[in-house]
This record gives structure tokens, sequence and C-alpha cells, in this order.
């Protein structure tokens, strides 16, 4: 089976960011770096290489700066151009050419009712098309093709949704929702349900569910029910899981490096990964971590 273009992706970036609170009071976590990029640009040009023509960026209040580090800044331009700093105005332009390359747009999630709840809000947008999913707290980088791509080539071939999955030790795997699968095609498993963080010992696989979707339009059809789930708040897995029978689900063990920033540590690991691969930067980090070390 194979089914038409993904062009959209949604960005639901109206979280309160509570977990990284005082520095989220003012600054949306979405725009916390990593080295020096933030982590939700990470994600926007992770879409442009997989060929998305639209982002949604789905936000709240206080996430102006999103809107901002996405448009020009004349102003900033201007200052460094004077100063002759042809260096930096590359830096700029380099950020400059995504809103060049996709067209950002922007809703509003005027209260924080889930993640379900924030995908729901873009899909006036999405007008009835199959729609990537992106949450800018897992950052998936590497050789390969791009995350996104990988799981755009899957819903292609299937036209199922198509979920970003990876294999983590079972004493791990509870931090995430993890899938059932009855049936695989190599890396391609055939989802029959999903359980959200399971207790130790409960879980049914060891195949965690990361940051990345392609949803078909059926699970949009399920999330305008507005059912609540865990917490009073609408749940995408819920509204996926309502689809399983009557429409395919599938999980894919994608191919690349995967940094979970949604968490302190996660973050702080996160940069330090990134600084230590980059040259340069390596080079001042290595004689510190090892005095910090003790060696």
């Amino acid at each position: 089976m194979t089914t038409g273009r993904v062009r959209k992706a949604i960005f639901p970036a109206a979280g309160l960011g509570t977990r990284f609170l005082p520095v989220t009071k003012a600054q949306p976590k979405e725009m916390l770096p990593l080295v020096d990029k933030p982590t939700i640009q990470y994600g926007v040009e992770e879409a442009i290489a997989s060929g998305i023509e639209e982002v949604i960026m789905v936000t709240g209040g206080g996430k102006r700066a999103i809107v901002d580090h996405f448009d020009r800044s004349l102003e900033l331009e201007h200052y460094l151009r004077l100063r002759g700093r042809d260096d930096l105005l590359e830096i700029l332009k380099q950020v400059d050419v995504l809103s060049d390359r996709v067209r950002i747009v922007y809703t509003q999630q005027k209260e924080p009712l889930g993640l379900g709840h924030a995908v729901w809000t873009a899909s006036k947008l999405v007008e009835g098309e199959a729609c990537a999913v992106l949450l800018a707290d897992d950052v998936i980088l590497g050789d390969a093709e791009p995350c996104l791509k990988q799981l755009i080539d899957a819903h292609r071939k299937t036209g199922a949704t198509v979920l970003a999955v990876r294999r983590f030790p079972r004493s791990q795997v509870g931090r995430y929702g993890v899938v059932v699968t009855d049936g695989s095609d190599g890396r391609l498993h055939n989802v029959t349900a999903m359980v959200e963080k399971p207790k130790p010992g409960t879980e049914p696989s060891d195949l965690a569910i990361l940051g990345r979707y392609v949803l078909a339009p059926a699970v949009f059809n399920e999330l305008e029910r507005g059912t609540p789930g865990a917490g009073s708040e609408i749940q995408l897995t819920d509204a996926i899981m309502r689809t399983v029978g009557t429409h395919p689900v599938v999980g894919l063990e994608f191919e690349g490096d995967y940094y979970d920033t949604g968490t302190v540590p996660g973050y702080l690991r996160a940069n330090l990964t990134l600084a230590m691969r980059r040259e340069g930067l390596r080079e001042e980090l290595t004689p510190l971590l090892r005095e910090l070390l003790g060696e």
C-alpha cells in the first residue's frame, strides 16, 4: 500500500518546562541551547532535510522567543555589518535560511491539556492530510537518513501511522511509552497496543516510543473526540490506540543517535556529548574533564 506525501510537521511547543525551573520561567524550554543552537532548531533542520514543506508550531504564552528566533533580526544584522563581523552574519544567515526553505506558521494552545490536545490544536492547519509530529526534547542526529525521513518512507510504503521506536534495557524502558507488537518485517513492527510508562516487571516489550510520529488522518479524527486520559489530559497515545484494528499502526526502529533533553541530566549529557564531538571544543574540554575527574 502506498499513500501521498507528508508535507506538514507539527511541533508541540506549548509546555511549561517545569523540570527546568527557574530558567524556563521566562525562557521557552525549546530555546535552551544544545552547544550553540536551540533544541527546537535541530528538529526544524531535521524536518527540512526530510522534505517537509510546512512547520506548524503549537505555542503557548511566553513563547515569543521561538517566533523571534526563526525571524530575521535586521537590527542585529545592521549592528554586525557596521562592525565587519561577517563571520557572525554568516551564522545568522544559517538560521534565516531555514524560514526560506520551509513555511513556518504558528497556532496557540490556550490551555495545557496534553500532547494530544496540542496536536489537535493544529488539526485545521493539517487539512485532513497525514502529518508528522516532532517533539523538540528528542534530538536525533547521525550520518543516517534523518529519523523523520525514515518514518515518512515507512508511511509511504504502508499507509500506516508510524511511531519512532528504539530498544532500551527493561530497567530503563519504563520511562517511556512502550509498544506491544505482533509480527515484524526487519526494523518495522506491527503495533497492537501501547502502554504508557509501565511499572517495573510489567513491560510488554523493550521497544520504547520516542518523539517522532507520522499520523494518519484517522488519529486526528480520534483527537477530535477530545476524550481525556491519564491526568485528565488528552493523550496522543490514546488516540493512536483507538485506531488500532481499523487502521494500521507500526513502529520503526530508526537509525541515528538519540539525545533526550527533556530532563536536566539528559540535557547536560547531550550538551557534553555534542561538545566533545566538535573539533575545537573537544580540545578545550578534554583537559577540564580530566581535571574534574581527578585524572
